[in-house]
């Protein structure tokens, strides 16, 4: 399976701005109101806002009140205003309470939160616990609750995010900004081979076979575990690289000491 950006991102995952009556929105978010924070009772045009100014974390679950940026109205949290009429958000969850300009987001009972649809193009994948592309559904490989974890190169969380993920083959995520910089072909979780390697293995045959071992090293063997396909086999050493014998793939790892024939040498090097 090719890897791709497939995942469904978390549509409530911005902050920054302050209080600034009839300033709409801030600089993620199109929005008509502050939330009053039941924690602190202070009013913060989103959830990340008051994390970064604070030094606790605001529960986008519990808040009940909202205050209009126009007339100052303080009342529960809706759609619209209900004192000058103005509307806090194109679309409005009344779970996460989101409101934010029509990205087509749509509420995921089984994620928990808002994601950014259009939802006929994502299923929730019950293993994986997350919302996937359409185009995995059958096509991908299950990892129990794989966005409940950082994302293992910037260390942010993944399943909260609104940064979409790149789903590697072995169903581990990254996140996509950090793509660019993982610079090897492994992930970094489990050292499955991250990219379609089969070109460059063939090339490393070629390179192999024109790259002789001195003399003393040419029958000698090494025990080799698969990263790729988990197989054990036993395989000329070579500097370049040990290719599985199972399923050809350069990316093995030595799995025991090398190995001289017994009419060379009897002893483990």
């Amino acid at each position: 399976m090719a890897s791709a950006e497939v995942t469904a991102g978390d549509e409530d995952g911005g902050g920054g701005g302050g209080r600034v009556r009839g300033r709409r929105g801030c600089e993620h978010y199109d929005r008509g109101c502050f939330l009053k924070t039941p924690c602190c009772g202070k009013l913060y045009i989103c959830r990340l806002c008051h994390d970064n100014k604070e030094d606790h974390s605001l529960d986008r679950f519990k808040v009940k009140e909202v205050q209009c940026i126009q007339c100052g109205k303080l009342q529960n949290a809706q759609k619209t205003c209900e004192e000058c009429g103005t509307v806090f958000g194109e679309y409005y969850c009344d779970i996460c309470h989101l409101f934010d300009k029509d990205k087509k987001q749509y509420h995921c009972e089984k994620c928990g939160i808002c994601r950014i649809g259009p939802k006929e193009e994502f299923f929730h994948c019950l293993k994986c616990n997350l919302c996937l592309s359409l185009s995995l559904e059958g096509h991908h490989k299950c990892i129990e609750n794989v966005s409940r974890q950082n994302c293992p190169i910037c260390l942010e969380d993944i399943h909260t995010s609104r940064v979409v993920a790149h789903v590697l083959p072995c169903g581990h995520l990254l996140h996509r900004w950090v793509k660019g910089l993982f610079l090897g072909y492994r992930c970094p979780l489990c050292m499955h081979s991250a990219l379609d390697m089969t070109r460059y293995w063939r090339q490393l045959d070629n390179e192999v076979a024109q790259t002789p071992m001195p003399t003393e090293y040419q029958n000698m063997t090494v025990e080799i575990l698969c990263n790729d396909c988990s197989a054990r086999s036993t395989v000329q050493f070579h500097i370049l690289g040990m290719k599985c014998k199972s399923c050809e793939s350069y990316n093995t790892a030595q799995d025991g000491g090398r190995r001289i024939p017994l009419d060379s040498s009897d002893q483990p090097c």
